[in-house]
């Protein structure tokens, strides 16, 4: 069986996730790790110079992409596809349509395929509330997330001057939880659902309340959201924050014709977020390997792949045992 060739751009939290993802299924190969990183060590020793990278334009069957959304992957994942099939897991929600509008007009000129905004949310979550929607038209959706680390918006804190290290805890709010299980389709804005804990690492002698107010004030991050900055020591974030666990819930609460009430419910627990993205990602490079062998270019989202190419097994084979 011939192997899909994979290759990886990035090797911080997401990279080492797919990287352990990839060697995890048996019909992929990994090419290469291409890092901007002088001399990085990584678990299968295949580390390349992102300067070598189009050197491998005709090695790769798919390219994921592993940097941050906030400055990495609106640049990187339009210049890549065109030479790769791409994957990346671009979450700012309120930048995807532009980000597809990029990569589609992107990889049509260029005849390759990506397909953007891939993990568990957006991703899983976006496909269990669509499908939950038209299970259930007469209802409402509600998602929330954590208790658990954000990577997107602890890379987004990081980039700002003065900060050496980061970490984001999304927690929601319980009691809003607990209203919508039982029913009563409540109204909750962004701010009741969830809040926003930081624990932030400065440098010496930076302005912490510049810091912070850059934080509080960042739109489409924290700014909706009722935020908390704590500034930390090195030593604390290693002994305290070191893991990063996550999950989440998508829940949809209607009735159908008779006044009759349900609650759809996707619940998720994590205890390695970056682990479990990556094999998100990795299972769908397999769809747009198989995607891209069927002519298909330009740019796909979640919604658009075919749920049984995700799998590795024939349909044959998914319909003896799966279905």
């Amino acid at each position: 069986m011939q192997k899909i060739k994979i290759g990886i751009l990035g090797y911080g939290n997401l990279g080492r996730g797919v990287e352990l993802a990839v060697s995890n299924n048996s019909d992929m190969e990994l090419v290469g790790i291409f890092t901007r990183r002088k001399d990085v060590a990584t678990a299968t020793g295949k580390a390349i110079s992102i300067d070598q990278i189009q050197e491998y334009k005709d090695k790769i069957d798919v390219l994921i992409l592993c940097g941050g959304s906030a400055t990495d992957l609106p640049k990187q994942s339009v210049e890549m596809i065109k030479y790769f099939n791409t994957v990346d897991s671009f979450d700012t929600h309120a930048r995807i349509p532009e980000h597809f509008a990029n990569m589609d007009k992107t990889g049509k000129e260029s005849g390759k395929l990506g397909i953007i905004s891939v993990g568990w949310d957006p991703g899983l979550f976006s496909v269990a509330r669509m499908m939950f929607g038209a299970l259930l038209p007469n209802g409402k959706d509600y998602t929330f997330w954590g208790k658990g680390v954000s990577q997107g918006h602890s890379d987004a804190i990081r980039r700002i001057e003065g900060v050496v290290d980061a970490r984001q805890y999304t927690v929601p709010v319980d009691s809003a939880m607990q209203a919508v299980r039982s029913g009563v389709n409540p109204q909750l804005t962004t701010r009741q659902k969830h809040v926003r804990e930081c624990y932030v690492v400065a440098k010496e002698g930076a302005d912490k309340d510049k810091i912070r107010e850059q934080i509080v004030n960042m739109p489409n991050y924290f700014a909706d959201y009722d935020t908390t900055v704590h500034f930390i020591d090195m030593e604390e974030m290693k002994r305290n924050h070191n893991e990063l666990p996550h999950g989440g819930v998508v829940l949809r609460s209607g009735d159908t014709y008779s006044d009759k009430k349900h609650v759809l419910e996707l619940n998720i627990k994590l205890d390695s977020n970056p682990e479990f993205t990556g094999s998100v990602l990795t299972a769908y490079a397999r769809a747009i390997y198989k995607m891209s062998q069927e002519g298909r270019k330009g740019c796909v989202t979640v919604f658009d792949v075919p749920i049984g190419l995700l799998s590795p097994q024939s349909p044959e084979e998914l319909r003896a045992h799966l279905l």
